[in-house]
């Protein structure tokens, strides 16, 4: 059955970019490519990649000459922005994640749905009942400003924890809603 995971990385101060959406705090952490909550176990098991546009444009911006990095999953990308695909396997759709539950699942092929990047896309995921897990690597850095973790108001259950050297990963499942 596939599952929804919003695996990304924060500092200690809940942002996931600085406020002109870089990454330089993330990319200078020491990593264990290979430690607890790797990306390539990540990898096995993700059918499918949903990201928003901020995501896909740095992503564009920053791979220079690399290939596509998720061409052997699907990758669907939330906006409404005229965006371009720049390989087969990526879709531009519009809409909300509960529309395009379907798409997502039968793309994914009973693999799980990686939620990639913005906070505010998560949280729609979130809102839709569509966020099963949520996999947060902190790093030791406070940024002051930036771009949110999360939007909107959830409880989470703490199922796991793990240390993979400059990084405290927690693995979470989404309670509900805050009131």
């Amino acid at each position: 059955m596939t599952g929804y995971i919003y695996y990304t990385a924060s500092t200690l101060d809940g942002y996931l970019a600085d406020p002109d959406d870089s990454l330089d705090w993330l990319l200078t952490q020491p990593i264990d490519e290979d430690g607890p909550f790797s990306i390539a176990d990540l990898m096995a098991r993700t059918g499918t990649v949903a990201m928003g546009a901020t995501t896909y444009e740095w992503l564009l911006r920053h791979q220079g000459d690399e290939p596509w990095p998720y061409a052997e999953q699907r990758t669907f990308v939330f906006t409404h922005r005229d965006l371009q695909p720049v390989h087969p396997s990526i879709t531009v759709i519009e809409g909300t994640p509960a529309q395009h539950r379907q798409l997502l699942e039968d793309a994914a092929r009973g693999r799980d749905v990686w939620v990639v990047g913005g906070g505010d896309l998560a949280a729609q995921f979130a809102a839709a009942g569509m966020l099963d897990e949520m996999v947060i690597s902190y790093a030791p850095v406070v940024l002051g400003a930036g771009r949110p973790l999360f939007t909107g108001r959830y409880d989470f259950e703490l199922l796991e924890t793990a240390h993979n050297q400059a990084f405290l990963i927690g693995r979470y499942r989404l309670v509900g809603p805050r009131e």
